[in-house]
């Protein structure tokens, strides 16, 4: 049975609790399936919440007046729009950040010719809220205001890897591990022993885990507590782009990352 056909919901079921706290609801549902799944159709959104197809439109159609969803002419699916990086940004400590970090990531993309993101934590997932590209053809994909999922990309891992132990189990018992790909992680115990590896290098990889084809290594970046406040990750395509080879890049990322956290008052050592 289809949930257009499904008995005892309204076609105005949004509009049933005082004050539209259950629109409210579903609106932010909706943001979080789109955040986990890059993009969906309104059938998909319906289904996903139950509801009917028109209640699903209605609600779609207002995120993207705000411009906190974009619609794909080609595929008519909906996906996250900047409205959201908007709002992020209004946050003053990563105000701060981006600005701190706008000439490192613009001098890593001229030096190593790919494509790099500055990612900070928002609630389960890492969003990307500066990007810098590389002069290749190749790196044009704009990542800025993307969310990701934390368990499948390399920023997200360094995110990860910096939260306490009761902190990352509520996040992962609430996102599960979806899989992006083949490589993507599937079990919680496989993901604790790579976190452990990002805490003892100091950075963290993702190989063709969120997206196949893309490769790609983030550091920390510390706040003047020590606090790890964000990620500075380098992606590229898998057939030039192996940091593991390439043990200059990941020295020249670590120190990018402190040479950020420096200017927000972080001292080594």
């Amino acid at each position: 049975m289809s949930v257009d056909e499904a008995p005892g919901l309204e076609a105005d079921d949004d509009d049933t609790v005082p004050g539209g706290v259950q629109s409210v609801d579903r609106a932010l549902a909706i943001l979080e399936i789109l955040g986990r799944d890059g993009s969906s159709g309104v059938g998909e959104v319906a289904e996903e919440l139950q509801i009917h197809k028109s209640t699903a439109s209605r609600l779609l159609a207002s995120l993207l007046a705000r411009g906190m969803v974009l619609q794909n002419t080609n595929r008519g699916k909906y996906e996250l729009g900047f409205g959201i990086l908007k709002l992020a940004s209004t946050i003053p400590g990563r105000l701060s950040l981006v600005g701190a970090a706008r000439p490192v990531l613009e001098s890593l993309a001229e030096d190593y010719k790919e494509t790099v993101n500055l990612a900070v934590l928002r609630e389960q997932y890492a969003v990307n809220v500066d990007q810098a590209m590389g002069p290749s053809t190749l790196a044009t994909y704009d990542w800025l205001g993307s969310l990701t999922p934390l368990h499948a990309t390399s920023s997200g891992k360094v995110l990860l890897a910096a939260l306490g132990a009761d902190e990352r189990g509520r996040i992962l018992k609430a996102t599960k591990l979806p899989q992006r790909t083949a490589n993507t992680i599937r079990t919680r115990a496989a993901l604790e022993k790579d976190l452990l590896q990002v805490v003892k290098n100091g950075y963290a990889q993702a190989r063709e885990e969120f997206e196949m084809g893309i490769n790609s290594i983030a550091v920390p970046v510390r706040n003047h507590l020590g606090v790890v406040v964000g990620a500075l990750s380098v992606s590229g395509p898998t057939f030039r782009f192996d940091p593991e080879k390439d043990q200059g890049l990941i020295d020249g990322l670590k120190r990018a990352g402190l040479e950020v956290s420096a200017s927000l008052g972080y001292t080594s050592g």
